[in-house]
């Protein structure tokens, strides 16, 4: 039975994933869905079970202390932070480290599929999902890679659409029905929770200028990979709209923090970090951006996409 109702939600999302084909080829804007609010209350005081769905950057890498090794989970995570703040009765954090959006229904390693962390008493999620989808790690390796080789060109651009087309904007459509599948699990597991998609943060300087060789691409690659990432940003917004979910923009907010910036203001480390994060991860103060950003959303945006 779980099987035949994700091979449904697969062709729904399929359909689905040709609309934002539409979307995403014309760099439409997604307007702002009306979210109905959720049967449990989520403010602090209340007997709230919050659960944390994710990956590395939802799990925080490296950023002391870590709690989960296997996961490379930290204790000062956004959901971690936020659950503090939030002062929740039952927080449960199974984001983990290199999750695509299998690791939703399938263990990874030592942790169990995270959507079982999820029962009908959960009142507060939030889901950050997709970027291994697309594929975050080999894109930064061969792009790399690449900007060595050629530093004042696109060689990393031309790579990606040698074909003809460009794969990156490809793969952020085929993780669209992926990402759908989770919320719509999300919503059958937990249908009286409060769902909020977290968005991915700043990773490289929004007005497209590098910063080679601390951030090893091409120059001209920076404004394609900015793009990406903001296709990235699109898709789950929409998806989150498809599916009455609160989306939480963290490139927003983190905007001129990204990894090309000194030591001082960043909270995205380069390949080579200077403070305890994974490479191209957010450190500790970025953790903290997408917790206010989260909190931001809980308090004031109820109601809104």
């Amino acid at each position: 039975m779980a099987n035949d109702t994700r091979a449904a939600d697969g062709a729904r999302g399929r359909r689905r994933t040709a609309v934002l084909g539409t979307v995403l080829g014309g760099c439409a804007l997604v307007a702002a869905a009306t979210v109905p609010a959720a049967a449990h209350p989520s403010g602090p005081g209340h007997d709230v079970t919050y659960v944390s769905l994710g990956d590395s950057y939802t799990s925080g890498p490296l950023i002391p202390r870590q709690v989960d090794a296997a996961c490379a989970r930290s204790d000062r995570n956004y959901p971690s932070l936020l659950a503090s703040w939030r002062e929740v009765s039952t927080f449960k954090d199974v984001s983990c480290a290199g999750a695509t959006t299998n690791e939703m229904w399938q263990p990874q390693g030592s942790n169990a599929a995270q959507l079982d962390a999820l029962d009908r008493n959960t009142d507060l999620v939030t889901v950050q999902i997709g970027g291994n989808d697309v594929g975050f790690g080999s894109i930064i390796g061969t792009c790399a890679r690449l900007g060595a080789q050629e530093p004042a060109g696109n060689p990393c651009e031309r790579f990606y659409k040698a074909a003809g087309f460009d794969q990156l904007a490809l793969n952020v459509l085929r993780t669209a029905p992926k990402v759908d599948q989770v919320l719509r699990a999300v919503h059958r597991r937990a249908p009286h929770a409060r769902v909020l998609l977290v968005g991915y943060p700043d990773l490289l300087p929004d007005d497209g200028v590098g910063c080679f060789p601390s951030v090893p691409f091409a120059a001209k690659d920076f404004p394609y990979l900015r793009d990406t990432q903001k296709r990235l940003n699109l898709m789950l917004r929409t998806v989150a709209a498809w599916n009455r979910v609160e989306y939480v923009d963290t490139y927003g907010p983190t905007v001129g923090h990204d990894m090309c910036r000194a030591p001082a203001d960043r909270w995205i480390e380069p390949l080579q970090p200077a403070s305890p994060a994974a490479p191209a991860h957010p450190n500790a103060r970025g953790e903290d951006a997408m917790a206010r950003a989260v909190l931001g959303r809980l308090e004031h945006g109820r109601g809104r996409g």
